[in-house]
């Protein structure tokens, strides 16, 4: 049975894979870099470190704009319910966000209390205060062209969820997942231009 059920999952994940594949020689959505890696942690737990960037047509006055808007993030991320500022002090912003992580037939609600640390004009620091998550420190960082038409936008990323996370498909998952969070802030900021 169990056998089965891994045949079953590994089936999903290919046909998920290929027609990811085939999504991607379209035309329309922004490229992307995407690496991520899985790293074993000491506590039996799986620590995963996403390193992505895209370049947007868009200086990075238009792009630090929508993604210091915490509070209409959840209008065009996909999979993130809500998000609402809960404090700011200058540069430090409290941000807590609700989503839903989807595996196969599955879903699991995802809590996170964020604090942000803005370093206007190019550089946002995220930190874990409580949540789902054993492990999240991100950072977004913003990178103008020579003549500062276009702007290469990065996400680099160490997270370890408190849930369980099948190993076999979970650089998938979370590839999957940062690939469409990635290109929605792209095409968002596309829109704001």
């Amino acid at each position: 049975m169990l056998n089965r059920i891994l045949n079953v999952m590994l089936l999903a994940c290919s046909l998920w894979a290929w027609s990811s594949t085939l999504v991607a020689a379209q035309p329309g959505p922004p490229a992307l870099e995407l690496n991520v890696k899985r790293v074993s942690s000491v506590q039996d737990g799986t620590i995963y470190q996403i390193a992505s960037s895209g370049i947007v047509a868009a200086t990075p006055a238009v792009v630090w704009r929508v993604l210091t808007d915490y509070n209409h993030l959840a209008d065009y991320v996909p999979d993130l319910d809500s998000a609402r500022v809960v404090s700011r002090n200058g540069d430090q912003v409290t941000v807590e966000q609700l989503g839903t992580a989807h595996f196969l037939f599955f879903r699991h609600a995802i809590h996170l209390l964020v604090q942000v640390h803005e370093q206007a004009p190019n550089k946002i620091d995220i930190s874990l205060i409580d949540g789902d998550m054993k492990v999240y420190r991100a950072s977004w960082e913003l990178i103008p062209s020579a003549d500062a038409s276009s702007t290469r936008v990065m996400y680099n990323a160490t997270i370890e969820p408190k849930f369980y996370v099948p190993e076999i498909v979970g650089e998938s998952l979370i590839r999957k997942d940062i690939a469409k969070m990635m290109t929605a802030v792209l095409l968002r900021v596309n829109e704001q231009k």
